[in-house]
């Protein structure tokens, strides 16, 4: 499965999108290492497919990002090993801002380097998030512990 492909399947998708993505959709895109980001509520950015996770970002933010999967926020690190790793894994991550009311008619949209393919979350007839579609591959090497 490809980016654009998967992005076109979930065109249209209603809001809330976790329970609109169908889970054939999300086991594909983990198998083709496929992440699809989507706003939930006014303070996450969620990740499914290749990688599961979610990231605080009232009134938007920005998340890193490599082929590992989301790094932690560096002021939510106490241990040292997991502050080595952050250091390690920095680097070489790619940014994802989440946009709050940014973009007319949408409250999520975002902006990043990292190549991917647009869909819409409706609420309704109303947007309510443009979500996008990317392949870890393009995020480069995975870091060795």
């Amino acid at each position: 499965m490809i980016k654009a492909y998967l992005a076109a399947l979930l065109d249209g998708i209603q809001y809330p999108a976790h329970r609109s993505i169908a889970k054939d959709q999300i086991e594909a895109a983990k198998a083709a290492g496929l992440v699809i980001v989507f706003g939930a509520s006014d303070d996450l950015m969620e990740f499914e497919g290749a990688t599961r996770d979610e990231f605080g970002s009232y009134d938007g933010g920005t998340a890193l990002i490599d082929a590992q999967g989301l790094l932690p926020e560096r002021e939510n690190i106490e241990d040292d090993d997991e502050l080595q790793e952050y250091f390690k894994r920095k680097p070489m991550a790619r940014k994802i801002e989440a946009l709050w009311c940014k973009e007319d008619g949408y409250s999520w949209t975002y902006s990043t380097d990292v190549p991917h393919a647009n869909f819409d979350v409706l609420d309704g007839e109303d947007h309510y998030c443009r979500g996008i579609v990317f392949s870890l591959s393009d995020l480069g090497q995975k870091v060795t512990p």
